[in-house]
């Protein structure tokens, strides 16, 4: 969102809604091209074992 206000600014007044639009767009397309939706932060495996544990437990 920083970068987005930021880039707003730079351009001042946008001439319609659909060019404001077509910068958020791009630069949203930018980001999730750049790995960012590849990033993790925790890892899924420990939530996997404790499923498996509250299987056998329930079984």
């Amino acid at each position: 969102m920083r970068e987005l206000r930021r880039r707003s600014r730079v351009v001042g007044c946008f001439p319609d809604d659909n060019s404001a639009l077509m910068l958020a767009a791009a630069r949203l397309r930018h980001i999730a091209g750049a790995g960012w939706a590849t990033k993790r932060y925790m890892s899924m495996g420990r939530l996997d074992e404790m499923q498996v544990e509250q299987f056998a437990v329930s079984a």
